[in-house]
């Protein structure tokens, strides 16, 4: 009569059901979890053993060492950069294909409509028909070099063709690279010029800003410099005669850092020079390190990917490294078009017909948009990027990377140099974008220079657009190769560079109006002049520098304007900051409080004022806020503090709407706050963003770090913390042993989601651990390639 043991066997009957579904689900995802890692890993590429290239005159080698590192060694530079090409596309070539792609507007075409509005700008800009004007500009050796570097990276595209073993990326995005040119190359440098130079943006924020606010709070935001604040070259060095809304905007931060230190101040008695480039931080990393050997070169560094040669780094007689000079190399000109026929434009009295460009943008799984770009004679018409200030505006845009430039030449030239006088020659065709060159050699010199085409102006000072109708706002020329900033071996005994002011005002010719904040470069100065004999270990140190320069200016002043406090809560904020050494340490909760209260500073200053869309256009915000705070403190508030309260409000509301914001994000215990629980870095994937693909790309996770953007261990966020910028390559060598240098590559070598290179290094930026790299006798995985 009982039910219970039918029930129970029933029970146990569906329960060897159940366990028997749950193990078979189990293991038909281990299974197919296996087969899709060993998909992925089919288009590893291989590094060892032999393999035949046609094309090679004689065989190759190339050596991996421990951390991924390419040493191409090879018996004439035709098969040298033949293999260069092949081996970069080997480990980058979905990388170098997403680039060019960039850079010449066609993501929509491989990415589908997201991407619609940035290929306008691009194909506005005209990256690509600048890179084509360009390669008139190169030698007969240049072009072979370019050609050889394609024919090479070629080679592994007709290998993948064949294999079908593809990066998983252009799998998933369901297409197969072109076959490469040199002009790719070419594009992808026009590209960097892009990521590294130009104000133009803030020329039309400041248009908007007169546009719409009384000339006082207009002129309030105008850029100024702080004083004493250091420059790269002292006024007694000077000797003149001896030597956007819809933009696809660059990072704000795009600086660097770099120093060289004479012998005299060194451990060693040789030169000491360090550099690390502050770029976006992404997988796969911007840089791609190499080593290149042939017989009359022998060059090790980095290069971006894509392009031949190595751009910064060292040989067997000299050094060097660059930051952004970041000049005023961008002009705005208002155009006056003609009512009765829209592609003519006034100029001299007279309406001059503006070239009409067809540039269709074809849009996967969509319709080709027939899109059109106006060139006047000034150069792209770019009003509809310009926010607010382009509305019933035509502006048009004049920028030197759009001329035609060599910069290849440049850098082979710089990589066969052997002392400052080779150096120099080699800059004469480095024009576009305009950087601070570092550079230290064997015999002891160390020397800088600011290099690039910087124009010069009829009339006007790159503050404003101009009007385009008149011949009063034209370029008439470039500051003179000889007279650009330049010292040799200076009575200090150092030379550095954080993308401050170059020189002073007593110089005659304008560079810019746009320079970062101080903090770094008076860190960087200060570590210098210490009488301690520097070495590397000293120089690793410097650069990982967490001490922020900016709160040790600020805080003691913020604090004493905010006597008292209005909660418990202020209380223990203020006191933790009280206490605070200054130094932005990822554990601690004081570097929490002080970077996103100065963030918050702007927001309460701008955000209601500024619609959204135009305040991205303002460059330098950080810079013009610590001016508008500087001026208060000194009792001289002007009309964007005044009017939202005063100094003692802004700070009040803004350092309660800063404790509220955190305390969603780390609770209420101030103890408990840190910076590196909000302030990580991530190493994205540009497919990571398309769920669930950043499990697949982003392995390594995210990595808690100290500093901040005006440390000079440089770590710039996102407002969800993410650390997106910093430096991205870190290079520092003692020049004693030529032979030996120490590198940085976050997040690694390789682009290949399953190489051993992939993520290696992220580890080691977080950290600051760097890896040495030889000239001579490298070891590790040997690849030979045979003709």
């Amino acid at each position: 009569m009982e039910t219970v043991l039918p029930k129970q066997k029933t029970k146990r009957k569906w329960g060897r059901r159940t366990l028997w579904g749950v193990a078979i689900l189990l293991v038909l995802a281990i299974a197919a979890f296996i087969a899709f890692n060993l998909y992925v890993a089919r288009s590893l590429p291989e590094t060892k053993g032999e393999m035949t290239l046609s094309g090679l005159s004689q065989s190759v080698e190339v050596i991996r060492d421990a951390h991924g590192v390419p040493h191409i060694r090879a018996k004439s530079e035709q098969d040298l950069y033949i293999a260069q090409g092949y081996i970069q596309a080997q480990d980058r070539l979905f990388q170098m294909d997403l680039s060019r792609r960039q850079a010449s507007g066609r993501l929509s075409e491989v990415v589908g409509e997201a991407t619609i509005e940035k290929d306008k700008y691009f194909r506005t800009l005209g990256l690509r028909r600048a890179a084509e004007a360009s390669y008139n500009q190169y030698s007969k050796e240049g072009k072979a070099v370019l050609q050889a570097f394609a024919d090479g990276v070629n080679l592994y595209i007709e290998q993948l063709q064949k294999s079908g073993k593809w990066p998983i990326e252009f799998t998933l995005l369901g297409y197969e690279p072109e076959l490469w040119s040199p002009v790719d190359s070419l594009t992808i440098g026009k590209y960097m010029a892009f990521d590294l130079g130009g104000h133009w943006e803030d020329q039309a924020f400041r248009q908007y800003l007169l546009q719409s606010f009384s000339k006082d709070k207009a002129y309030d935001l105008f850029p100024s410099y702080p004083e004493n604040a250091p420059y790269v070259i002292s006024k007694e060095e000077l000797d003149i005669e001896k030597s956007f809304a819809k933009a696809y905007i660059p990072n704000q931060f795009n600086g660097s850092n770099n120093w060289v230190v004479s012998g005299e101040k060194t451990e060693s008695g040789s030169a000491l020079l360090a550099d690390d480039p502050h770029l976006g931080l992404a997988t796969p990393s911007i840089w791609y390190q190499m080593h290149l050997q042939a017989p009359a070169i022998n060059v090790s560094g980095v290069i971006f990917a894509g392009i031949p040669g190595i751009i910064l780094g060292h040989n067997e007689h000299i050094a060097w490294g660059v930051t952004n000079t970041g000049p005023d190399v961008q002009d705005l000109y208002i155009e006056r078009r003609n009512p009765e026929n829209k592609s003519e434009f006034l100029y001299a009295g007279k309406w001059k017909k503006a070239k009409i460009i067809d540039e269709p943008i074809r849009v996967k799984d969509g319709k080709t948009i027939d899109y059109q770009v106006t060139v006047t004679r000034h150069g792209p018409v770019i009003s509809e990027f310009a926010g607010a200030s382009g509305k019933d505006t035509v502006l048009a845009l004049r920028w030197t990377a759009l001329d035609p430039s060599a910069e290849l030449e440049a850098v082979l030239n710089m990589n066969r140099a052997e002392n400052w006088d080779e150096f120099e020659r080699a800059l004469f065709k480095f024009e576009t974008p305009a950087q601070n060159f570092v550079f230290a050699a064997k015999d002891g010199t160390i020397a800088y220079k600011a290099n690039g085409k910087i124009p010069i102006r009829k009339k006007g000072d790159s503050l404003l657009p101009v009007p385009g109708w008149t011949k009063e706002y034209e370029w008439e020329g470039y500051i003179p190769f000889e007279e650009l900033p330049k010292t040799i071996n200076p009575k200090e005994g150092f030379i550095s560079t954080a993308n401050n002011k170059v020189i002073g005002d007593e110089y005659p010719y304008h560079i810019s109006h746009n320079w970062a904040q101080p903090f770094r470069q008076m860190r960087i100065q200060e570590y210098l002049r210490t009488n301690k004999k520097l070495t590397v270990e000293d120089m690793q140190r410097l650069q990982m520098d967490e001490m922020n320069l900016q709160a040790k200016e600020f805080l003691p002043q913020f604090l004493h304007v905010l006597s008292s406090s209005a909660s418990v809560q202020e209380e223990k904020a203020l006191d933790a900051l009280q206490k605070w050494n200054y130094i932005d340490n990822k554990d601690t909760a004081a570097p929490l409080i002080f970077n996103l209260w100065m963030q918050e500073i702007g927001n309460v200053l701008f955000v209601e004022k500024i619609p959204e869309e135009t305040l991205k256009l303002f460059g330098g915000r950080k810079q013009a806020v610590d001016q508008l705070l500087r001026r208060a403190l000194n009792g001289k508030a002007g009309p964007w503090i005044e009017e939202a309260g005063g100094l003692e409000r802004v700070l009040m509301n803004s350092l309660q709407t800063t404790l509220k914001e955190i305390e969603k994000m780390q609770g209420d215990d101030v103890a408990k706050w840190s910076w590196g629980d909000y302030h990580q870095v991530r190493f994205n994937h540009p497919l990571s963003s398309v769920p669930p693909l950043q499990y697949l790309f982003n392995s390594n996770g995210s990595i808690p770090v100290g500093g901040s953007s005006v440390t000079v261990k440089a770590a710039s966020y996102l407002n969800d913390g993410t650390v997106n910028h910093g430096g991205s390559w870190r290079f520092i060598m003692d020049l004693k042993n030529m032979n030996e240098s120490y590198h940085t590559v976050g997040p690694g070598q390789s682009g290949h989601v399953k190489s051993k290179w992939y993520h290696d290094q992220a580890d080691d930026w977080a950290r600051g651990t760097y890896h040495k790299t030889v000239l001579h006798n490298p070891e590790g995985e040997k690849l030979v390639l045979k003709p």
